[in-house]
């Protein structure tokens, strides 16, 4: 296989552009655990954590203000 039929087959095919997509996404994968994991490491000691310090995607709103616009 020479240069020429693999740029045909990366830029030029639709299996070609979904291998460059696919590597693309594990790549950013890859990269975004390494810099997660040297910035953990950097920053280990931030004191004690509390129920009020931490943060959840599927946290409800305590305070209310959503909850009461939902009802209108």
């Amino acid at each position: 296989m020479d240069l020429g039929q693999i740029y045909h087959f990366l830029f030029e095919t639709y299996a070609g552009i979904g291998v460059l997509v696919g590597a693309s996404l594990v790549i950013c994968v890859i990269v975004a655990a390494i810099l997660e994991l040297r910035t953990r490491k950097t920053y280990v000691d931030r004191g004690e954590k509390t129920e009020e310090d931490e943060w959840s995607i599927f946290d409800d709103d305590e305070d209310g203000s959503d909850s009461a616009d939902k009802e209108d």
